[in-house]
């Protein structure tokens, strides 16, 4: 059996979390299993490095910047390697390069393209435990990449199913799945089961649990994915195409308080506006999500969206480069907003859920200022300090606690 087992910066923080991590490896090797571990950077190490990075430059190019970044997870395998070692077991270190992990060129933000997977095989056929660096690989200039945050997730996900791996177990410092994040809702409930879809939209929406792009590779390749503690024994929650336990109504609350809202106002109410608009965005290779067009009065409209804050800067300073190509009058940028979303396939053929969670809302005397809806998330943006609040309210609203 070859398992993939992949472990959070939180899990390898410490020396004595390292030396947990590699006893749970060698007790699955001992079983006769070959085992592949993709580890993240030890604890805020890439933190660290892009604090530091900013100290020196503070728009750092971002090629230099993968090449610092990259160095976490090379002190994270080599260091485990030695803990696997001092327990008697044979094992190597392999960083992106190494395993050949080819990407596109987008810095920071890079995608998988394929893997070799030659050098672990090879590895494996010689009885060690492989361990490889999570997070980046190389592009066609053979420079070093990194997948975004998370990218570790997806990393552990890629070789699962380039290795056709029997099991691809995530390890984190939760126990698994939530109705929501339990460090903010105290009665969050752990889920035995979860799909792909729902997972993907929570992923995508602020459940830090999982990468969204590790769920979208999951569910392309039907790769059955764990998701546990490396903190104790539970047996935490199976990501799968469909669940076998009955469908709730949702499955859980996630928030985002990354998100930024820009809203262009006065733009000529025509065909081809929104088009321009949000092309020159798209060419930035910037991510939008919830988006709000205002009914044309006087000849113009207004239209608003939101996108993650770390690209609110650069969206800016485009839409002020276009200002003449899109003809709008002013831009206006809301830094305190958060979004609020509720998922679940059981929304399907339940008509009404929209309404409960407006209503919950609603009673909790919290604004609404945009909606988003797909036939299995309902998303709002509100004010970022009744975020915690809404969260609460509505993971209450729905019975997720029962």
């Amino acid at each position: 059996m070859l398992i993939v087992k992949k472990f959070g910066g939180t899990s390898v923080g410490t020396p004595e979390r390292i030396m947990n991590v590699a006893r749970r490896c060698v007790e699955d090797f001992s079983k006769g299993n070959d085992v592949v571990v993709v580890l993240s950077a030890m604890g805020k190490t890439t933190d660290e490095l892009i604090h530091l990075a900013h100290r020196i430059n503070q728009k750092p190019p971002k090629r230099e910047l993968d090449m610092l970044m990259t160095t976490g997870e090379q002190v994270s395998v080599s260091l485990m390697a030695m803990a696997m070692d001092s327990l008697g077991v044979r094992a190597v270190s392999l960083n992106a390069f190494q395993v050949a992990m080819r990407t596109t060129s987008r810095y920071g933000d890079a995608r998988l393209k394929r893997i070799d997977s030659d050098r672990i095989l090879h590895e494996l056929e010689d009885r060690k435990i492989v361990i490889v660096t999570g997070f980046q690989g190389i592009n066609k200039y053979d420079d070093y990449t990194t997948l975004g945050r998370g990218g570790s997730d997806t990393t552990a996900v890629a070789l699962a199913a380039a290795l056709h791996a029997d099991a691809c177990e995530i390890y984190t410092d939760v126990d698994g799945v939530f109705t929501a994040d339990p460090r903010i809702c105290k009665r969050a409930r752990k889920l035995k089961e979860i799909t792909y879809d729902e997972m993907l939209d929570l992923a995508s929406l602020g459940a830090g649990v999982l990468h969204n792009r590790s769920v979208e590779m999951a569910k392309k390749y039907g790769v059955t994915l764990v998701v546990r503690s490396s903190l104790n024994r539970s047996e935490g929650t199976i990501l799968r195409e469909e669940t076998t336990v009955e469908r709730m109504l949702i499955s859980g609350v996630a928030l985002d308080k990354s998100a930024d809202r820009i809203s262009v106002l006065g733009l000529k109410d025509r065909p081809g506006v929104a088009f321009r608009l949000f092309d020159i965005i798209a060419k930035a290779n910037i991510n939008i999500d919830v988006i709000l067009q205002s009914i044309g009065r006087d000849g113009t409209k207004d239209i608003s969206f939101t996108l993650p804050d770390e690209n609110a800067d650069e969206a800016l300073e485009i839409l002020e480069a276009n200002k003449s190509r899109l003809q709008y009058q002013n831009i206006d940028v809301n830094k305190n907003v958060a979004k609020l979303s509720i998922v679940g396939s059981g929304m399907m053929s339940n008509p009404g859920v929209a309404a409960k969670m407006f209503e919950a809302l609603y009673n909790e005397d919290i604004n609404i200022n945009m909606i988003s809806t797909s036939e299995i998330r309902v998303t709002v943006l509100i004010d970022t300090r009744d975020a915690e609040r809404a969260v609460n309210a509505v993971h209450d609203a729905f019975g997720l606690d029962e």
